[in-house]
């Protein structure tokens, strides 16, 4: 486990990654304390408000019965603000940026966990489809990841070369502080005291899945943790959301065993998707929305990147998406998968975030199955995705980040961006656009109409 440079801060409060010496001495100054305090009260802040506004546009869409995805109105909005602000009166944008750095930096931190109760709840989401069809999906998410990926970087490639825009420097992004051990602790004292008080009393803050909460989530960060530590070559193969996952599944099966409620009552407490009664994964997901809104400020942030590579940017993203939805439709029906399992993993190359909003707009979906599959592509990519890239020829960073996004979304784009550097912009870039042109592309009636007239 890499221990943060500064480690007083308190537990989960982001801060920009920095090895200057001045941060050691920062540790003997008196105001530092408050300082911290300041720190924690800017992020409550700056996230709150990025929560309550997700909230407010979810419940106004639902009264007015928009079935648009309410998180990319806002993300819209914001970036529109954004603009306007640099126009009119840049340093109001700057500070802007500024004062919501603490929220995007938190969210780049945990951003994996956001993912996970999905892929925790699994067992639950494959459990009443056939092997068969299962096999069939397992086929569809590996040959349609390689499919996508090929057909993004060798559009952007081709653009490229049309175009013939040379590249600029990207503007640097910040990078949240690394976990501490005082972090690592915390969370284990959590997991123990909350697990000990499940066993003592299953009903202790009032029902069962309130009372897993707890220990739960703590295994879910633990987790989470320990696979960000494990060694490079073993991550190659382990990826730390797999160890996360893991984490979660192993607390669930003790729990579930001792106490003899069995695994599948509690992976049910895990992810109730009951408001009123939420359980680890409730909470952990209830942040994706948020993703989506914070999306603006990455791309305020490169705008003038977007504005430079437009043409290989927008052209791959379009056609990559068109692609990704028509291909799986078609697939799907020529291997004869049922057709509520096929429009079900249609959004299989797009965030989670995005994809659950997109299959929220089809009838008779399976929406833990779409989180699961999209999460399992993003573990192929994050796996494999350098050594395709390198098979097939894709050594341009502008190919290789809009490929690795357009295929892969977030998971992919962490593991190359650890690698290629020059090529987080573009990952960055292609990651949110693709959900986005996803997500207006199937909010037209008539686009919906042929998916499921091709799906059969």
């Amino acid at each position: 486990m890499s221990p943060s440079s500064d480690k007083s801060l308190p537990l989960l409060l982001p801060r920009a990654s920095s090895s200057s010496p001045s941060d050691v001495s920062a540790d003997k100054n008196p105001a530092f304390g408050l300082q911290s305090f300041v720190g924690v009260l800017h992020l409550v802040v700056s996230l709150g408000l990025i929560l309550a506004a997700d909230k407010l546009l979810k419940q106004a869409f639902t009264e007015a019965a928009i079935k648009f995805p309410s998180a990319l109105f806002g993300m819209f909005c914001v970036f529109t603000v954004l603009i306007v602000l640099d126009v009119v009166v840049p340093a109001a944008a700057m500070g802007l940026m500024n004062f919501f750095e603490p929220a995007t930096l938190f969210i780049q931190r945990w951003l994996p966990l956001f993912y996970v109760p999905s892929l925790v709840v699994l067992p639950l989401a494959v459990k009443d489809i056939p092997a068969a069809s299962g096999l069939k999906i397992l086929f569809i998410l590996v040959g349609g990841w390689l499919a996508s990926l090929s057909v993004a970087g060798y559009t952007a490639i081709t653009i490229r070369r049309i175009v013939k825009t040379k590249m600029i420097p990207a503007e640097p992004m910040a990078r949240p502080s690394p976990f501490s051990n005082i972090e690592l602790w915390a969370w284990t004292a959590i997991f123990v005291s909350s697990l000990v008080l499940a066993f003592v009393s299953p009903t202790a803050l009032g029902t069962s899945a309130r009372t897993c909460l707890p220990f739960l989530l703590a295994s879910t960060v633990l987790g989470y943790m320990i696979g960000i530590g494990l060694p490079a070559n073993v991550k190659k193969v382990f990826h730390p959301i797999i160890c996360c996952a893991l984490s979660a599944d192993l607390a669930a099966l003790a729990y579930g065993y001792f106490s003899r409620s069995g695994v599948d009552a509690v992976l049910g407490n895990y992810l109730t998707k009951i408001p009123s009664n939420p359980g680890a994964g409730d909470i952990l997901m209830g942040f994706l929305n948020s993703v989506i809104i914070s999306f603006a400020f990455a791309m305020f942030k490169q705008r003038k990147l977007i504005k430079r590579h437009a043409a290989e940017i927008f052209t791959s993203i379009v056609i990559g998406t068109l692609f990704s939805l028509y291909s799986t439709a078609v697939i799907g029906r020529a291997i004869g998968l049922e057709s509520n399992l096929t429009i079900s993993i249609l959004p299989r190359c797009i965030t989670v975030a995005l994809a659950l909003s997109i299959v929220s707009l089809f009838e008779g979906v399976n929406a833990s199955l779409t989180a699961a599959v999209v999460v399992l592509t993003g573990l192929v990519g994050a796996n494999f995705v350098q050594a395709v890239m390198d098979k097939l020829g894709l050594n341009d960073p502008i190919a290789r980040g809009i490929a690795t996004a357009s295929s892969a979304h977030g998971l992919g784009t962490a593991a190359l961006s650890a690698k290629e550097p020059e090529a987080l912009p573009f990952c960055a870039i292609a990651y949110g656009l693709t959900g986005i042109f996803g997500s207006l592309l199937c909010s037209v009636p008539a686009v919906r109409q042929s998916l499921l007239a091709v799906a059969g």
